[in-house]
């Protein structure tokens, strides 16, 4: 669980969007008593229909907290992100300490240069092992790929191997 005193971190679309077509997204919430998602990510996801489970998933998840997002800064524009991106960097800047939620390698990097703490689904299905939320994360991580998260062969042994598996 959170530490009381951490900030709430902020996601993107294709987290949410992965670990709920996965049925997952409970992992999300036991990682978590509240996530953030800035307006400009739940509009991207609206776009699918409200059928679409992560739009359900918005709509009944009380803990996923929509947050209007401050004025991109520079040095976030400067890294040319999509704009769900930039506006979870432009959030986890302005409140720094905050974790920023994001698969995109470009927002990753982003996120990095300018000291940003970021993780992605993959990360977050690592902690959720780590923490005893989930017996083995080679099935969760088979089921997002399912879901049509992309991960090399590569990228899924490094990290299981980080967890033991």
């Amino acid at each position: 669980m959170a530490e009381a005193s951490q900030l709430p971190p902020v996601i993107d679309a294709s987290p949410l969007i992965f670990l709920s077509t996965a049925n997952y997204l409970h992992l999300l919430q036991q990682l978590y008593p509240q996530v953030l998602v800035p307006q400009v990510v739940i509009q991207e996801i609206r776009q699918y229909g409200d059928a679409d489970p992560t739009c359900l998933a918005l709509q009944k998840a009380d803990w996923l907290v929509e947050v209007k997002p401050p004025i991109t800064p520079q040095a976030v524009r400067a890294c040319r992100l999509d704009p769900g991106e930039s506006a979870v960097l432009a959030w986890a800047q302005l409140y720094p300490g905050t974790e920023a939620i994001v698969d995109d390698l470009a927002g990753r990097r982003c996120a990095q240069q300018l000291g940003i703490p970021v993780r992605g689904t993959l990360g977050l299905v690592l902690v959720a092992k780590q923490r005893g939320y989930i017996l083995a994360a080679r099935p969760v991580i088979a089921d997002l790929k399912q879901a049509g998260m992309y991960l090399s062969n590569r990228v899924i042994n490094q990290a299981l191997a980080m967890v033991g598996e």
